[in-house]
């Protein structure tokens, strides 16, 4: 093969250089795209971060974040129960079969309305024995007048007009400790002056109510054989009931009597109820080291009912401590969150720890600092700001 010339090996190398360069031109704007792209995606926006135009910041109060004067509160389950002071357990004071039956639970009943009655042979023995002491007091009565006619006419000594007297005393007593014995029983008096002037024995014996209330036991029959002592009946006025709690062992000390405590009661919805304390134990319940706690409220509607689920919000002592109000948190995925300012017109949503509310303030654990500028009302409209950012 004859070898080409050297003109024409020149042209092809010319050539060789020119389309090496064409080719270098056409991929550089490609990378430099690629590049471009690559940087852009790497500067992604905040979503915590809202901005705002100047006229629009002007809708929000921004506050800086402040010490106040926080009153420890604490929350303790507790129930209703009725007020021993105001309940009474009534019986019979004689051995007796209840012949009638007139009062049920949640009966309302007044001082001295009969509950039931119960027929008693230690009732007609009681009966008779005032009887006797009633005729042996008249027999006594006559004889000392009939000693002082004796007296004066000087038939007698005076030793004879003081004996007699003497036996008149006795046999008063023994009268009056027989009407006090059918009182004790269950007579009226105007039944026992029925006695008194008839003679007329009755047969039956009423049991009363002792005070005015709510019937909320019965533990009696009709046919029944009741015995002295044995509780027939309960009758309780809730016009005042307790509250029963019981405080951890570490906080017994944190509470002291006649502190106001403040009652809700789920059964009542949102309504709030004030009692004081009456009781702290000095005890500790060794299983559960709680010390009960009972709290006395005034329950004029009887909305209050034993056995209620209550719970207890206790007020301790005043710290000082940084506290925001409830109107600048924003609640979100179950956690707390608030606006704080970074300029004229940036914020930037900001997690923080917060203590249950005491008032209108939500004491601060952690995540905020004293005097950080937050916005304090339209937290709210401000969130939705940023949502809308987001979204766009």
């Amino acid at each position: 093969m004859k070898p080409l010339p050297l003109s024409t090996l020149t042209a092809l190398l010319v050539a060789s250089l020119l389309l090496a360069a064409c080719d270098k031109k056409e991929s550089a704007p490609a990378a430099g795209s690629t590049g471009g792209a690559t940087k852009a995606a790497a500067k992604p926006s905040d979503p915590m971060l809202v901005e705002l135009s100047p006229e629009m910041t002007k809708a929000f109060r921004v506050e800086p974040a402040a010490m106040s004067d926080i009153a420890v509160e604490q929350k303790v389950s507790g129930r209703i129960e009725a007020n021993e002071r105001m309940t009474m357990r009534i019986g019979s004071s004689v051995t007796g079969r209840v012949m009638q039956v007139f009062a049920e639970v949640g009966d309302r009943v007044k001082a001295g309305q009969s509950l039931a009655t119960l027929s008693s042979p230690e009732l007609t023995n009681a009966q008779l024995a005032f009887l006797r002491a009633l005729s042996m007091s008249s027999l006594a009565e006559r004889a000392v007048e009939r000693a002082k006619a004796l007296v004066a006419a000087d038939v007698i000594g005076t030793a004879e007009l003081q004996r007699r007297e003497v036996e008149l005393s006795v046999a008063r007593a023994e009268l009056r400790a027989a009407h006090d014995q059918l009182r004790l029983i269950g007579l009226r008096e105007e039944t026992i002056e029925k006695l008194r002037a008839t003679g007329a024995i009755a047969s039956e014996v009423n049991i009363r109510a002792t005070r005015s209330g709510i019937v909320i036991e019965r533990k009696v029959s009709q046919g029944q054989v009741a015995q002295p002592g044995d509780p027939l009946f309960t009758v309780a006025d809730l016009s005042n009931v307790w509250v029963i709690g019981a405080l951890p062992e570490q906080d017994a000390n944190s509470v002291q009597l006649n502190q106001k405590v403040d009652v809700q009661v789920s059964a009542l919805g949102a309504q709030k109820l004030t009692g004081r304390i009456v009781f702290v134990s000095d005890t500790v319940q060794p299983d559960t080291r709680t010390v009960p706690i009972r709290t006395e409220v005034n329950n004029p509607k009887f909305e209050l009912k034993p056995q209620m689920l209550a719970t207890l919000t206790l007020s301790g002592q005043h710290v000082k401590q940084l506290a925001i109000p409830a109107t600048a948190v924003v609640r979100e995925n179950d956690k707390d969150y608030v606006f704080v300012r970074l300029a004229e017109n940036k914020f930037r949503l900001t997690e923080v720890m917060l203590d249950p509310a005491a008032g209108e303030l939500r004491p601060v654990r952690k995540g905020l600092d004293e005097g950080t500028p937050i916005v304090v009302d339209g937290s709210f409209h401000l969130n939705s700001q940023r949502k809308r950012a987001e979204l766009e």
